[in-house]
């Protein structure tokens, strides 16, 4: 059996933590799975030329899909925390570092690591 390239792994593992984030708030249509597609492609080029960056790479797809998605569909994900007031999208922190989470920084709060949207129902205050 071939061993999978740690690069390999490392896009893998992104793809399929933005796409559980995408399924959890029923928007995984194939448009949007294209732009999860896209930002793969992009991020294969940049942990090429910077490899000490593999681990920042899921939070940086997570940010590339957000950002195609707020042209085309709207603000994702929707702060689950904040029943009040405009609907508001969490942001990724670190922007550029391991172990992303999705942040209410109205509320001040973790909701979930990136890939685990779909198990938030409240969140924590962030540290």
């Amino acid at each position: 059996m071939e061993s999978i390239d740690p690069l390999e792994q490392t896009l893998h593992t992104a793809r399929a933590l933005v796409l559980a984030d995408l399924a959890a708030g029923q928007v995984a249509a194939a448009d949007v799975v294209s732009m999860v597609e896209d930002s793969v492609v992009q991020r294969r080029w940049w942990v090429e030329q910077w490899p000490e960056g593999a681990e920042f790479v899921a939070g940086l797809v997570a940010q590339d899909v957000q950002d195609a998605l707020l042209e085309t569909y709207g603000r994702w994900p929707l702060c689950p925390a904040c029943d009040s007031g405009d609907p508001h999208a969490l942001d990724v922190e670190p922007e550029l570092g391991p172990d992303p989470h999705w942040v209410c920084h109205k509320a001040g709060v973790k909701i979930a690591a990136v890939g685990s949207l779909g198990t938030a129902t409240g969140g924590t205050p962030s540290s």
